[in-house]
């Protein structure tokens, strides 16, 4: 009889990361169908039309691999102009619906996951986009003085 096994030894932790980035939130606001539109080419949303949403909550996958604030709560303007090919009624792609496991999976060092009774949510810790480059930036000084 033939195995692979070894020995036995502690279970040691693997950091695994992302290899895609996320869609920040960078307004609060109830999320439209407009703006959800207008990024559904970017990658998979993680909301839809109609959900609370606040700034630095994570909304989506990017596709690439940086993360992208993105307004999901932007309005159409309205005009005086009526088109009859403008009343057409918008397909979204289905949200990709986060369970808790799932969540927990998901997220990085630097988010936090929320959950309530109604919902799980992800958010970054630093939920300004200006504190997360500021910290940013401060870790990068620092990794360098220490070099």
């Amino acid at each position: 009889m033939y195995h692979s096994f070894s020995h036995y030894a502690p279970l040691r932790s693997v950091e695994r990361k992302r290899s895609n980035g996320v869609m920040i939130a960078n307004d609060t606001g109830s999320a439209t169908t407009y703006a959800l539109l207008n990024l559904a080419e970017r990658g998979v949303m993680f909301i839809q039309p109609g959900d609370p949403i606040y700034a630095g909550q994570i909304v989506g996958e990017h596709n690439r691999d940086n993360d992208l604030n993105v307004n999901v709560v932007k309005a159409k303007h309205l005009t005086n102009i009526r088109a009859a090919s403008k009343e057409q009624t918008v397909v979204l792609k289905a949200p990709r619906i986060l369970t808790l496991e799932a969540a927990l999976e998901y997220i990085e060092q630097d988010e936090l996951m929320e959950l309530t009774p109604q919902s799980v949510r992800i958010r970054k810790r630093l939920l300004l986009e200006n504190d997360r480059k500021r910290a940013d930036r401060r870790d990068r000084d620092r990794a360098e003085a220490m070099a």
